[in-house]
């Protein structure tokens, strides 16, 4: 019996799962073998017990009525949601038997799986699943929804996902969150600048929206959209020009600097004020404070990244540090990711050489058009840890591939989602305190263990199981696709390239539930880039074909359209997760677009007005907050609405599909929008 679930009354520790840099220490409190509360732990270093509204009712969530409890098929036409119930038996042999035909046919690549971070939980969102689809031949999927257009443009830079330990950032004298809506997103960064603040700090906010974040802020400079490279080159230009640049720190760690000052020249307040829209004396107050204090900290978040130019302008802000010379005050410096600390062994987990030959690789980005127009076609796919019918961009493209006839879709999860009513088969997934797993931050430094705290729901199973059964159904009889969760905890932490995580064991976990990798700090040291310096010119970026040094490039104007559209998350969703909950509907209230007043006032629209937002892709029904959060020009949405409050507010049917500069990643927010009202 696996660990705490024995234990049928009391407390035990667990981890929070969500796709979120803060994960969280958690305590659940059972009575009889069920959750009656959830609370933070507060003997974890970073997260102290505190813990937000979407972890705090998890239980919620895991106990909601409308959970699936057992596989289904489906008996009425695509996207009716006409399912009934079968067993496990008859749903492994029908996908089998489908699965068997089509590569006996078409081959292995004619089936996609598709998923994403749903549960972070890492031997079930990239062991066995990566395993068995490996084995299976079937075409690949690019993981580039989220983060990969920042992390490209940010290693360009810095090498690899590493920073400034949050722990350490109590001691930073000025605070600058970019692009991040941190009290809904990353609230323990916001508690750690909480506490830098008593010492004096001071917090500046830069975003398109003066959200939750922007109103916490000693000060909020508002941006438009997909302009953050050009305002980064303009406070360099103020940097170099009014000499506050750490001559020494560019000298020892940097390359390129000398051309860097050269190139900003061109980069004047004035200019860049045009483009940015903000205004000049604030660049030079901006550049000023930034540059005279020593332990300055930029926090860079997952918006920018999300633009045609999101790559490069990640890129751009992360050199800021460099110029300072604020790597080497305590809490100075940057964070964009810092998941370069805690690589696991990738290859022992995912073991790609279970995969024969090559095969196709499909942007996840670009999932409508591939089920629409990709030759040979995607005749069946597979989807686990993701709703694409939601979060995908270009949303109607999605479900007309998802309602193909001939496409047959097999859906793992825990509610009968948006996609999983388009499915064949419907799967039942456990939630993650009923897995096994092991854990790790992209924000801070400490690995968790979660052992199973309840007993599956009904009958759910987890990835991992459900892999190792479509195996066994499929006729594999590699040992790859046999190990125990045990094992694949052990083969992904026993990783020598990676020191940082030496002494970290499943052994060890599981006496001491979270564990903190040997981190030092990055300078004096060596960087994983090129040269092994803070690459302010990148040959390797010239190499690929981009600039090889910062640069604003305008954003595709894809539609002669008046307001540049951004659908930002909300504060009590996740992409789609608890969209599906009435408790956290009820807290968000109504699905809502931010637009200046005078704009609204131009169209005759007043705060608390339906409204109509369309372009060539679709429209999308919202209620206007009519106010000065946004730019003149900017329109703000928040949250992926979902099930029937959703309904006429699916924003993503407003998203370009295009993908970014770098790393094959999104552009939710550099499409352009009509808003007008609803009559």
């Amino acid at each position: 019996m696996p660990a705490y679930t024995d234990q049928r009354t009391g407390v035990v520790p667990a981890v929070c799962s969500l796709d979120c840099p803060d994960q969280c220490g958690l305590l659940i409190h059972k009575e009889e073998g069920k959750i009656i509360k959830i609370e933070g732990d507060p003997d974890h270093p970073v997260t102290q017990g505190a813990i937000c509204h979407k972890v705090r009712h998890l239980a919620e969530r895991i106990y909601d009525p409308k959970r699936l409890r057992y596989p289904l098929k489906r008996v009425g036409p695509k996207g009716e949601g006409r399912f009934e119930r079968i067993s496990w038996e008859e749903a492994l042999e029908t996908i089998s038997s489908r699965w068997k035909a089509l590569i006996g046919l078409h081959g292995g690549e004619s089936i996609l799986p598709y998923s994403f971070y749903g549960n972070m939980g890492r031997i079930g969102t990239e062991g066995l699943d990566r395993r068995f689809f490996y084995r299976l031949g079937a075409s690949r999927l690019q993981y580039s929804i989220c983060q990969a257009a920042g992390s490209e443009g940010y290693n360009y830079t810095m090498g690899a996902n590493l920073g400034t330990d949050p722990e350490d950032t109590i001691h930073a004298e000025l605070i600058v969150m970019w692009g991040i809506n941190a009290v809904s997103t990353n609230m323990h960064q916001v508690m750690l600048a909480e506490q830098a603040r008593k010492r004096g700090a001071k917090v500046v906010v830069i975003d398109v929206h003066r959200n939750q974040t922007g109103r916490w802020a000693d000060w909020f400079i508002p941006i438009l959209p997909g302009t953050d490279a050009a305002l980064a080159l303009g406070l360099m230009h103020v940097l170099f020009a009014e000499e506050m640049v750490h001559e020494e720190f560019l000298r020892t760690y940097t390359v390129g600097h000398e051309e860097l000052r050269e190139h900003v020249k061109s980069y004047d307040p004035l200019k860049v004020s045009g483009i940015t829209g903000v205004p000049v004396e604030d660049i030079y107050r901006l550049a000023r404070m930034y540059g005279q204090t020593p332990a300055s900290f930029l926090r860079i978040g997952n918006g920018i990244q999300h633009h045609d130019n999101g790559g490069m302008c990640v890129r751009t802000i992360s050199c800021l540090p460099a110029l300072t010379g604020a790597w080497l005050a305590k809490g100075g410096g940057a964070i964009k990711g810092n998941s370069g600390y805690l690589e696991h062994n990738t290859t022992a987990l995912q073991r790609p050489d279970l995969l024969a030959a090559p095969t196709r690789r499909i942007n996840m980005n670009l999932i409508g058009s591939a089920l629409l127009e990709l030759d040979p076609p995607i005749r069946s796919l597979y989807v686990y840890n993701s709703n694409p019918a939601v979060v995908a961009p270009h949303a109607n493209k999605v479900k007309q591939g998802l309602g193909r006839e001939d496409l047959f879709t097999v859906v793992h999860d825990l509610f009968l989602t948006e996609t999983a009513a388009y499915a064949d088969i419907v799967l039942p997934a456990t939630s993650s305190l009923e897995n096994k797993d092991f854990f790790k931050s992209y924000w801070h430094h400490y690995v968790h263990l979660q052992e199973p705290v309840i007993e599956p729901y009904g009958e759910s199973k987890s990835n991992v199981d459900v892999f190792r059964l479509l195996a066994e159904a499929m006729g594999f009889e590699d040992q790859a696709l046999r190990d125990s969760d045990d094992e694949l905890i052990r083969q992904s932490l026993d990783h020598p390239a990676n020191p940082r995580l030496a002494g970290i064991t499943l052994e060890k976990l599981t006496e001491n539930k979270f564990m903190k990798a040997d981190v030092r700090p990055l300078f004096p040291g060596r960087l994983p880039t090129p040269s092994g310096k803070i690459e302010l010119y990148s040959r390797q970026m010239e190499q690929k074909g981009y600039p090889a040094l910062p640069t604003y490039t305008p954003l595709v104007s894809d539609e002669e359209l008046p307001f540049w559209f951004i659908p930002a998350p909300n504060h009590h969703f996740l992409n789609s997760t608890f969209a599906h909950n009435d408790k956290h509907v009820r807290m968000e209230r109504m699905p809502r677009l931010h637009m200046n007043a005078c704009d609204a006032s131009r169209l005759g629209i007043v705060s608390g007005e339906l409204v109509r937002v369309r372009n060539e892709r679709g429209e999308c029904e919202l209620t206007a907050a009519v106010g000065e959060d946004v730019l003149p020009g900017v329109v703000v949405s928040q949250g992926l609405w979902a099930g029937k409050a959703g309904a006429k507010a699916l924003v993503n049917s407003l998203t370009p599909d295009r993908v970014a500069d770098m790393g094959g990643g999104a552009t939710f927010f550099s499409g352009k929008v009509m808003v007008e009202k609803l009559v």
